[in-house]
């Protein structure tokens, strides 16, 4: 039974006009809610799908945590999210979770889907991202890309992005088979399927892996960000959450 005290947790998702997208997410929605079923769950999009932010946050009354499902921090998690707190501050005590990346769930994620996929052991692997000119974001999934190498036992894991950052996949690609690795695999680092995740996967040569969608580690994941959110927020109250 949902617990009305406690915070909603708006998921915030990009959002995309692949048809596929808000499906996706949605779906992770819904998973997140049932590992958790006393946290009220609200799903909002930054562009493109419904709802939008804006409209769900006008919709909440109380407290919020909003957990981007998003994997680095970049300009969405650092500025458009908290932005949109801002017309809402009067009535909602609200707060931004950090973005899901790197973390090793996130690891676990991709790594499943690369299994699921039909990734063989010993293969380089391309982690194509959705891309930033903020280096915090690189970084982040510079480690991402690390802890992904650990989990596959050590293979080279080369981020490569779809914007705004350097290398492309097809440059990520290149140089893995310059260092004489003929087999390279594709993990997807996004949420859903859409523009970035389609274009990364038509650039790469061998096994790709789909989007990480409803994956339970990442649901697991998101609720992670929430409970770490809430008791920075409120430490004291923030146990509550975690016995639902």
């Amino acid at each position: 039974m949902i617990d009305r005290s406690l915070p909603t947790l708006v998921a915030v998702a990009h959002g995309s006009p692949d048809p596929r997208a808000e499906p996706a997410v949605r779906a992770l929605a819904r998973l997140v809610r049932a590992l958790r079923p006393s946290v009220p769950v609200e799903l909002a999009h930054l562009d493109n799908d419904r709802p939008r932010l804006a409209d769900t946050l006008a919709r909440l009354r109380g407290s919020a945590v909003l957990v981007p499902l998003l994997f680095s921090r970049g300009f969405h998690v650092k500025h458009d999210i908290p932005g949109a707190l801002a017309p809402v501050a009067d009535r909602l005590r609200a707060t931004v979770a950090g973005s899901l990346g790197p973390h090793p769930l996130l690891a676990e994620a991709l790594h499943s889907r690369l299994v699921e996929a039909g990734y063989r052991p010993g293969s380089a692997v391309v982690l194509a991202a959705a891309g930033s000119s903020d280096p915090e974001s690189a970084a982040g999934t510079a480690y991402t890309a690390a802890m992904l190498s650990t989990r596959l036992g050590g293979v080279p894991v080369l981020p490569a992005y779809a914007s705004a950052a350097t290398p492309t996949v097809p440059d990520a690609v290149a140089a893995l088979r310059a260092q004489g690795h003929r087999e390279v695999a594709l993990a997807s680092c996004f949420t859903a399927p859409g523009q970035f995740a389609e274009r990364c996967a038509r650039a790469a040569p061998g096994v790709v892996a789909a989007p990480l969608g409803s994956h339970p580690a990442l649901a697991r994941l998101v609720l992670h960000r929430y409970d770490q959110a809430r008791r920075a927020a409120n430490p004291a109250a923030a146990l509550a959450a975690t016995a639902g």
